[in-house]
């Protein structure tokens, strides 16, 4: 494959940069490769030879990113502790891109107590020095903001920022752990390049670049293209497309624009066509079958255009499979001669959740085997992503079995080293690290004594409780060491290590799948109940009559924020007019529009959790959601979030935006969803609070009511369950929470049992006197 000079990266087309950049005095130089195979099952004619670093213009514009902390993955404080502590930040850069400048701008304070000719923060990139920020004791204690300028030559593909506090606070023998030995980084800090975009060859085994790049911390935005008032299937199609890229853009979250007959002035964009579609500016190509095909945006060369195209509907929806499945395509151009569908899905099977059938290993959760391993004294978190299923029955359950096995540093002598286990910022427990596991009962610590201590690995089984799980659940580990008692002046101290087998397993098996519904937090959170089956082959979206482009474009984010979640493309997604949700009522449904152009909210209403007055809505709010926010996993199926309920009327403004959820009028234990807006192009700012997690934790209930940038959450009276429970556990569930039915029907089996008895022992009775009157 094509080799790499000069950090240039292969399939990208570099411009004459050695008069360009200054600091480019090599001439770069291109190492040609074979060409590439084709696949199977494409236009071998069209194919195009392997990617080359070729040399092209490109535009001489510089274009500028600034990328906070938190978009950068750290989402947490950060405190640099002791006399190395140390920070890292990793941050890459795009595929299409090549950085002329780079500055951090950081915003830091430290402690008084630091010694000026002994102390100072160190900023490296990549391990290079690049600053050395002193530490004055006239600024000690105050935020200070530095720009630290960076050499573009030592920006690669993947970098990494450290930040190491050099501290010392006394001449003498001193403590290296010793309190007075921090110093903060602040979340206003930012990293900004200055970038040269660089022209990708076309070359569809680049996909998913450039249209969507992994390095990319930003949200994606992309917009889809589209002639005309497009048909169901051509929306089929591009929900696929959009939730696969929801999917790849995972945590960043993506919005999807829709544009008919209209390509963006510049940027990235998709184009979905049919035969004898016609959109100005582009020569859309004939196609023979199904086609996937790279071309350069006409107006904007640094830019590309996806064109996922048919000559049907059919075809288009084979070319956007085939796509979102990840099939083998090369070259400029392909046409998908033979496609096989993929598996029908089964329930609670996609690959973002936790499978609830079998015990899953710790080392599936986890990109790399190294995310589990730490070292020093006081290391880093191990973090690993859970997702759950959000209906998960946890009624009278201790918890989630997690059995646990991890080894480490047995420490010297007796300690409070220990294992601290969090689910996000929610603490478990506290495991010592003692060489022998934690015991729980007399008979176990008694065990523990004849065991030999140190040996490895400890296995522990905890339960994990399931109030703090959410839809992005971290399972956190956190190794302390205790540094051991040192002699006078010693500040070396042996190495220690510790790691989380890649055999501990988590076990779902033994709960079962049952919920009370509407649920908005479920469906904020992981889509639910649309994405029971990861390809959303049971639900449709119910757009409109006569719907716009604003329409469009919410209805593909959606099915992108469901890709999200799942890490799967919608291929059974479906689209519906109101007149034809009869002939699917057992689908769930995502409805969207206004009350002006969408009927079925004016045929539902009496179904919906509000009521409408003349000029109002009337919904039922429960005063208990605005205090308290019940967990993504209940520990109860049945809703204990509707203690209190009153009528509260609502004048909403034209721009206000209302999210709801109910029970389908056309089948009991189908759901509904409602988006509605009186301006489509307002339901940006739902999308926007539904991106950020803090404003995601107040979507609750049955209905989320946004306005301007408050979000409000409301309950409503309508209770129904989805999922299904062995009957005996349901009567046990249900008699639980109906202790009067319970008592009712005790003395109701009372009542029969005495009539019984009384004609038993009437026709006992009658029996002896017959037997004495013989």
């Amino acid at each position: 494959m094509t080799r790499r000079v000069l950090g240039l990266r292969p399939g990208v087309a570099v411009a004459a940069f050695a008069l360009a950049l200054p600091w480019m005095a090599v001439q770069a130089q291109d190492v040609p490769t074979a060409p590439a195979p084709v696949a199977p099952g494409t236009d071998a004619a069209m194919a195009g030879p392997a990617p080359v670093a070729s040399l092209l213009p490109a535009p001489a514009s510089l274009r500028q990113s600034r990328s906070t902390l938190k978009q950068l993955g750290i989402d947490y404080e950060v405190t640099l502790r002791g006399v190395q502590g140390t920070a890292g930040i990793p941050f890459s850069v795009r595929n299409d891109q090549v950085v002329d400048r780079a500055s951090l701008h950081l915003k830091y304070s430290y402690s008084p107590a630091l010694l000026p000719d002994l102390s100072h923060l160190r900023v490296t990139v990549n391990d290079v020095t690049v600053a050395t920020l002193p530490v004055d004791t006239a600024q000690a204690g105050r935020l200070i903001e530095r720009d630290i300028d960076i050499d573009p030559r030592m920006i690669i593909d993947y970098n990494r920022i450290n930040l190491q506090l050099i501290g010392h606070y006394t001449r003498e023998c001193e403590d290296p752990d010793h309190s007075s030995l921090w110093a903060n980084i602040d979340a206003g800090s930012y990293l900004q390049l200055g970038w040269l975009p660089l022209e990708l060859n076309n070359d569809l085994s680049l996909l998913p670049v450039p249209f969507f790049d992994a390095r990319d911390t930003r949200r994606l935005e992309l917009p889809f293209v589209y002639a005309g008032q497009p048909s169901a299937g051509t929306l089929q199609a591009a929900g696929i497309v959009s939730s696969w890229f929801g999917a790849l853009a995972g945590y960043r979250g993506a919005r999807f624009s829709a544009s008919p007959d209209t390509l963006p002035l510049q940027g990235n964009a998709v184009v979905m066509a049919t035969r004898g579609a016609s959109i100005p500016g582009l020569n859309l190509p004939d196609v023979a079958g199904p086609t996937v095909a790279v071309v350069n945006h006409p107006s904007d060369p640094g830019s590309k255009l996806l064109l996922v195209l048919g000559r049907d509907d059919a075809e288009l929806r084979t070319a956007a499979s085939a796509l979102a499945l990840g099939a083998p395509l090369s070259g400029a151009s392909a046409t998908i001669s033979s496609f096989k569908p993929a598996a029908t899905r089964k329930p609670y099977d996609a690959p973002n959740w936790i499978p609830s059938d079998r015990p899953v290993r710790m080392d599936e959760l986890v990109s790399r085997s190294s995310e589990l391993n730490v070292t020093g004294y006081h290391p880093d978190l191990i973090r690993i992503g859970l997702q759950l299923p959000p209906d998960l029955f946890v009624w009278q359950k201790q918890g989630i079995p997690l059995n646990l096995r991890y080894r480490y540093t047995l420490p010297e002598g007796a300690d409070h080293s220990a294992l601290n286990i969090n689910i996000n910022d929610a603490f478990v427990t506290t495991l010592p690290l003692n060489g022998l596991p934690r015991a729980e009962s007399t008979p176990g610590r008694l065990w523990n004594q004849l065991k030999t201590r140190g040996q490895m690995p400890i296995e522990q089984h905890v339960m994990l409780p399931t109030g703090p799980f959410s839809s992005t659940s971290q399972l956190r580990f956190h190794f302390s060491f205790d540094r051991p008692q040192a002699a006078e002046c010693k500040s070396t101290f042996p190495d220690v290590a510790a790691a989380i087998d890649g055999d501990s397993t988590i076990d779902l098996r033994g709960f079962h799948h049952y919920m009370a519904m509407p649920n908005l937090a479920a469906f904020g959170n992981a889509g639910f109940p649309f994405t029971r089956m990861a390809d959303l082959s049971e639900s449709a979206v119910v757009l409109p009559d006569g719907f716009s482009a604003d329409d469009v474009s919410n209805a593909l984010t959606v099915l992108g924020r469901m890709g999200a979640a799942t890490g799967y493309p919608a291929l059974g997604n479906r689209f519906l007019r109101a007149s034809e949700v009869a002939e699917h009522s057992d689908l769930d449904l995502l409805v969207l529009g206004s009350r002006n152009n969408q009927p079925l909210f004016g045929q539902w209403a009496q179904h919906m959790p509000i009521g409408e007055g003349a000029q109002q809505r009337t919904f039922a709010l429960s005063d208990w959601l605005s205090r308290h926010l019940p967990s993504f996993l209940s520990p109860d199926a049945r809703r204990t979030d509707l203690p209190s309920v009153a009528d509260v009327g609502l004048r909403p403004d034209p721009d206000d935006v209302v999210l709801l959820g109910f029970q389908s009028p056309l089948q009991a234990g189908r759901s509904v969803v409602a988006i509605v807006a009186d301006n489509p192009s307002r339901v940006g700012r739902l999308f926007d609070a539904w991106f950020e997690p803090d404003t995601l934790r107040s979507f609750q209930g049955s209905a989320v009511l946004l306005h301007g940038t408050k979000v409000r959450s409301m309950a409503g009276n309508q209770t129904y369950y989805v999922g299904e429970l062995p009957p005996l556990t349901w009567l046990r569930w249900y008699f639980s929470h109906n202790p009067l039915w319970l008592g009712l029907l005790v003395g109701v089996a009372c009542l029969l049992l005495a009539l019984l008895a009384r004609v038993l022992l009437r026709w006992q009775a009658r029996r002896r006197l017959a037997q004495g009157g013989g």
